[in-house]
């Protein structure tokens, strides 16, 4: 049965590998981008694919943007993609760059989410959201440390939906991406040494070294937009999906080790 499905942060990276696909299996599909430039973009790339769906601006910080959406679209599925990274020490880290990522990151996810869950509720539908989460939601990673806070929130608000939406029969999933080739993880190394002064900041500069290599071999995205339309369309998937599985044994393992963690 065709679904309508709103996706956001959909002008690259998963998010539009997901819209495409999901339009192509015959779904209409809402792409939305945060600014006028990303749709224009997008429109003509879905054009010149010959693939039909609707493309529109939504910025998840915009109370506007979100007001707008949440009254215009009647949607069976949100998949809640869209997210910022900036990276840099946490001890040193500027706080309204750790404040814009939870604006993007939790925030925006969640007053979107509110804003079609209620609509759910009041026609009595059952529904569907599918949060964009991370890796890094369910671990720390060095010098990421608070995008991984934002992304370890993101993953408390998905929980608590999951079992407080249960008796409305509105169905919550997360999915957990590994280290992929968007060009997002890459951004996100970028983003430090645009407020990093080795000569200002007490971490040094080798605290650093290796974070290109370490990128050098990050995986095609297509499998992690592969899974994300798997958990959208599954009524019966796990509410978390870490992808890939070398990514989850990983996580999991992190996850025992900390137990008997010194501090």
């Amino acid at each position: 049965m065709s679904k309508t499905i709103l996706i956001t942060g959909a002008a690259s990276g998963f998010g539009k590998i997901a819209a495409f696909d999901l339009a192509q299996k015959g779904h209409h599909v809402i792409a939305t981008a945060q600014v006028y430039p990303q749709v224009s973009d997008l429109m003509r790339e879905a054009a010149a694919k010959g693939i039909s769906l609707t493309v529109d601006k939504l910025d998840v910080t915009d109370q506007r943007d979100i007001n707008y959406t949440t009254h215009k679209y009647d949607i069976d599925l949100l998949i809640s993609n869209a997210g910022v990274m900036e990276g840099g020490p946490i001890a040193e880290q500027p706080l309204d760059l750790v404040r814009s990522m939870f604006e993007v990151n939790v925030f925006g996810a969640l007053q979107l989410a509110q804003g079609f869950i209620k609509k759910f509720v009041a026609q009595k539908k059952p529904g569907k959201i599918v949060f964009t989460s991370s890796m890094g939601g369910l671990w720390t990673v060095p010098y990421v440390a608070a995008y991984c806070a934002s992304k370890h929130a993101l993953e408390a608000i998905a929980e608590g939906l999951k079992t407080e939406l249960a008796p409305f029969n509105i169905k919550i999933a997360t999915c957990n991406p590994g280290v992929f080739g968007t060009g997002f993880n890459d951004r996100g190394v970028d983003s430090i040494f645009r407020w990093y002064d080795p000569a200002r900041n007490f971490t040094p500069a080798s605290a650093f070294d290796g974070a290109a290599e370490s990128l050098a071999h990050q995986l095609d995205p297509q499998s992690m937009a592969d899974c994300i339309v798997k958990v959208a369309l599954d009524n019966d998937a796990n509410f978390r999906n870490v992808h890939p599985k070398e990514t989850e044994d990983f996580v999991k393992q992190l996850q025992a080790d900390a137990w008997t963690a010194k501090s």
